[in-house]
C-alpha cells in the first residue's frame, strides 16, 4: 500500500504596510494586531504601520484589522514593491461625482423611480449592464437635448476629495484617466473640473435637437474599462500593478481586480468584496494615505 504525502510550505516572513484612516477621531479596539509595527503619522487621524516579518497574508491582515476595527476606519493593507501608483484610472457615477447622471436625465423625462431602479440593478451586477444601459436610454428618447446641460450645471458635483487626489498624482508625474460606463456629455465636463486628462464614455446619439433613444455602439462597459487600463498602462511603459483603480460597482469589478490598487468608493458589497480597500468616508483623497503619501505631500485643491 503506497500512502500519499502532501507537503505544505511553511509560510515565509514578508514586510507590509497598513493604513488605517479614522472616521471622526476613532481609535484602534484591538492595539494587539499593530503591537510588532513601527508607526507612523500621514496625517489627522491617518496611521501608517509597518511590519518587517509578517507571518501571514496582507489580506488575512486586513481581515484582522477590519474585526477589530468594525466600521471606524478606511483600511489598507499592502507590500512595500510598487506602493505609490503612477497611473490613476477612475468611474464618474458615484465615484468621482455624487449622482448617476442617467439617473438626473431621468429626472427631467419624469422617470427617475423607473430608470434608477435599473440602474441599481445593473450596479450590484444583477443585470447585464449593456443590456441595462441600452433600456434606460431608450426610456430616455425624446428628451430635450438641452436638458443635458441643465442637468450638469443645476446637478452634477464632484466628491470631496478628487481634485486634490489627480492633481497630487499629476505634480508626482502620474497619469489620471476618467473611465465611465456613462456619456461623454459628461466625463468631458467632469474630467476637466476634476483634473483628468483624459475621459472615455458612451455617446448619446441625437435625432434632430432631441435624444434617439439610441446610444453609439460599442458600449464601453466592464471589459472596456478593464482594456483602457491595460491599453494606458503598456502605451505609458507601466503595468497594471502601478495602476490605482477607484470604482463603485458591478461594471467596474475587471478593472478594479486587474489594478495593483483596486479602491472602492461607497461600494456596492460585489465590488467591496473584490477590493483591495474601501473608502467610507468622504474624501476619495484618503487613497493617497492608502500609498503612503503624508498629508504635508498633498496638493490641496478641494
Amino acid at each position: 500500500m503506497t500512502v500519499e504525502h502532501t507537503l505544505t510550505a511553511e509560510p515565509q516572513a514578508q514586510a507590509c504596510f497598513a493604513v488605517l484612516v479614522a472616521h471622526d477621531g476613532s481609535s484602534v479596539s484591538d492595539e494587539r494586531i499593530l503591537s510588532s509595527a513601527v508607526s507612523r503619522s500621514l496625517g489627522p487621524g491617518a496611521m501608517e504601520y509597518y511590519f518587517d516579518d509578517l507571518m501571514t497574508m496582507p489580506a488575512e491582515l486586513a481581515a484582522a484589522l477590519e474585526k477589530a476595527c468594525g466600521d471606524k476606519f478606511d483600511i489598507c493593507v499592502t507590500r512595500p514593491d510598487n506602493r505609490e501608483k503612477r497611473l490613476l484610472i477612475c468611474d464618474m457615477d458615484s465615484t468621482v461625482i455624487g449622482q448617476e447622471c442617467i439617473d438626473e436625465l431621468a429626472d427631467f423625462a419624469g422617470l427617475r423611480d423607473q430608470i434608477s431602479s435599473i440602474t441599481q440593478r445593473a450596479m450590484r451586477g444583477e443585470l447585464d449592464f449593456e443590456e441595462a444601459l441600452t433600456e434606460r436610454v431608450g426610456l430616455l428618447k425624446g428628451l430635450s437635448g438641452d436638458a443635458l446641460q441643465t442637468c450638469f450645471d443645476e446637478r452634477i458635483t464632484l466628491n470631496p476629495g478628487i481634485r486634490t487626489l489627480t492633481a497630487t498624482m499629476r505634480q508626482r508625474g502620474g497619469t489620471c484617466l476618467l473611465v465611465s460606463g456613462g456619456f461623454t456629455f459628461f466625463t468631458s465636463r467632469v474630467a476637466e473640473a476634476a483634473g483628468f486628462s483624459e475621459n472615455y464614455a458612451n455617446t448619446l446619439l441625437f435625432d434632430g435637437s432631441v435624444l434617439s433613444g439610441e446610444v453609439g455602439r460599442p458600449i464601453l462597459g466592464r471589459q472596456a474599462k478593464l482594456d483602457r487600463l491595460n491599453h494606458a498602462a503598456e502605451s505609458l511603459g507601466l503595468t497594471p500593478s502601478d495602476a490605482l483603480a477607484m470604482g463603485d460597482g458591478a461594471n467596474d469589478l475587471s478593472m478594479i481586480e486587474a489594478a495593483g490598487l483596486g479602491v472602492g468608493y461607497h461600494p456596492h458589497p460585489v465590488l467591496a468584496e473584490a477590493a483591495d480597500a474601501v473608502i467610507r468616508q468622504p474624501s476619495l483623497a484618503t487613497a493617497l494615505y492608502f500609498m503612503g503619501i503624508e498629508k504635508s505631500q498633498w496638493v490641496e485643491i478641494d
